[in-house]
């Protein structure tokens, strides 16, 4: 095997299924490690000294940072080549993995975490834009597809390989585990891939839209997760929410005025396909990313499952993402996204809002069909939209498309974790949001009021979520039959 100088569209046609292998095991690690992490949080609460808001920012400082760093880092990755940029968020997500593996406290965790999310968006911000260049049309549905499923096999893996890890060897193993496979497509990388890639004629950096981008996202995400301490009515919450409020009017009026912005609003307001699947998206995993981590924590609190137990239970719901969104890919270039995206975010709904109405005694089979249903929803959704999405912009606009995409995906992420988790302890108050995870479920009455409260607050969740949802799929069913900018099929 020998290192390549250079290489061609030719090439990179010829080479496209070891490229989307390539870029599947990436989108195979930061959803595994996410799952893992979810099934973890109760054991490691007593042992970092974790408040149930602080057990939330370690999923949500990851998302966050994912998030804010997506959109300019496509920005570079057409600069300096998307394939590198691929390769070096694989580096930093690994080194991330050991930092969190030998944390202290729970601030050492969560800077970690952040570092983690730097490394995620590198990976977001690429890998459907590799996928989607060296694919044809015609083929595209089903290779995104096949991404699609690496991110549902690590979800599906995640669970049961964490409540293993958690009960045998301690939780510090789930972030060990990142470390070999990072290495593995490193070396893969580093020999298949061209030492050259830059981009011709690739628009600079808008560093005051990344600015004010960031600024909307994390003033926005802040208060939302922090808000069932601080109150909503606080100064610390409506300062933030307002300064977010005119970072994103203020972002939208440089964005119109620079000459290389670094998102392009005619996408938004120019591309109905486009704004309206990449709207869809950001209600659905606002709707649904939280959840796995909601559910882990009921199972192991207010069920007293273990956390093996819980990890398998949590099977349900990815193991249906993996098998099918493969296959709703390949539909998708037969008939168009809109009814299966549509509807899929209609079962998601009905999922969340069965389990919301699933009381506290109900059997955990229960439980896991009711996670079945989203899945089956989310298997629907995810595939035909992403293809919808990135078939719907030029060929020179891909990575800015896959960016915004991933944007949107992880921002509904971090609001689901904030906003939903929020909801979730809306009933516990100061007192109980920081003895419910620090006691691992113990710690007499105080602990066992804590605990029902969590158990009302998740059902107002659940019911939360599944409005968004139905939302979601009223903005989806707008989308109108639009020829692919990029040469596909329409995508109706």
């Amino acid at each position: 095997m020998t290192l390549i100088k250079r290489i061609t569209t030719d090439d990179l046609h010829r080479r496209r299924w070891q490229l989307l292998a390539l870029t599947s095991v990436g989108a195979f690690m930061w959803p595994l490690d996410g799952s893992i992490v979810s099934v973890a949080l109760p054991v490691m609460g007593p042992e970092l000294h974790l408040s149930f808001t602080a057990a939330v920012w370690v999923s949500a400082a990851f998302l966050l940072t994912t998030a804010v760093l997506l959109i300019p880092a496509g920005r570079l990755a057409d600069q300096r080549g998307r394939v590198r940029f691929y390769l070096l968020g694989i580096a930093v997500f690994t080194v991330a993995s050991a930092l969190c593996a030998v944390s202290m406290n729970g601030s050492w965790l969560i800077v970690s975490r952040i570092i983690q999310g730097g490394g995620a968006a590198l990976m977001g911000a690429t890998s459907a834009a590799i996928v989607t260049a060296v694919f044809p049309p015609n083929e595209r549905g089903r290779a995104l597809g096949i991404n699609v499923m690496a991110v549902y096999i690590g979800l599906t893996i995640g669970p049961p390989l964490g409540g293993f890890i958690v009960d045998s060897v301690g939780w510090r193993w789930i972030f060990l585990i990142n470390i070999p496979i990072g290495i593995v497509v490193l070396v893969w990388g580093w020999f298949m891939l061209p030492r050259s890639e830059r981009l011709e004629n690739a628009p600079r950096i808008d560093i005051g839209g990344a600015v004010l981008l960031g600024a909307f996202l994390v003033c926005l995400l802040v208060p939302l997760t922090f808000s069932p301490e601080w109150g909503w009515a606080s100064p610390a919450t409506l300062g933030l929410l307002a300064v977010s409020a005119a970072a994103l009017g203020a972002f939208v009026i440089v964005e119109r005025r620079v000459e290389s912005p670094i998102l392009d609003l005619d996408l938004v307001l120019k591309n109905r396909l486009f704004a309206a699947a990449s709207t869809a998206a950001l209600l659905n995993y606002m709707a649904l990313y939280g959840v796995s981590l909601l559910t882990a924590i009921y199972l192991e609190l207010v069920q007293d499952s273990s956390a093996t137990l819980t990890g398998w239970l949590l099977l349900s719901m990815p193991l249906l993402m993996a098998v099918l969104s493969p296959f709703s890919g390949r539909l998708s270039d037969r008939i168009g996204s809109r009814v299966l995206a549509s509807g899929g975010m209609v079962a998601i709904a009905a999922g969340m809002l069965l389990l919301a109405l699933t009381p506290e005694s109900a059997p955990l089979w229960r439980i896991a069909a009711c996670l079945a249903v989203v899945g089956l929803g989310m298997a629907a959704f995810s595939a035909p939209n992403t293809s919808a999405i990135m078939g719907s912009v030029r060929r020179d606009q891909l990575s800015q498309a896959s960016a915004f995409l991933g944007t949107m995906r992880t921002s509904g992420q971090a609001l689901s974790v904030a906003l939903l988790g929020g909801i979730a302890a809306s009933q516990l108050g100061a007192v109980g949001g920081r003895i419910l995870l620090s006691h691992g479920g113990g710690g007499g009455a105080l602990a066992a009021r804590a605990v029902d409260a969590y158990a009302q607050g998740y059902r107002y969740a659940m019911v939360t979520g599944a409005v968004l949802a139905l939302i979601g799929a009223l903005v989806s069913l707008t989308r109108g039959a639009h020829a692919s900018a990029a040469g596909g099929a329409p995508s109706h």
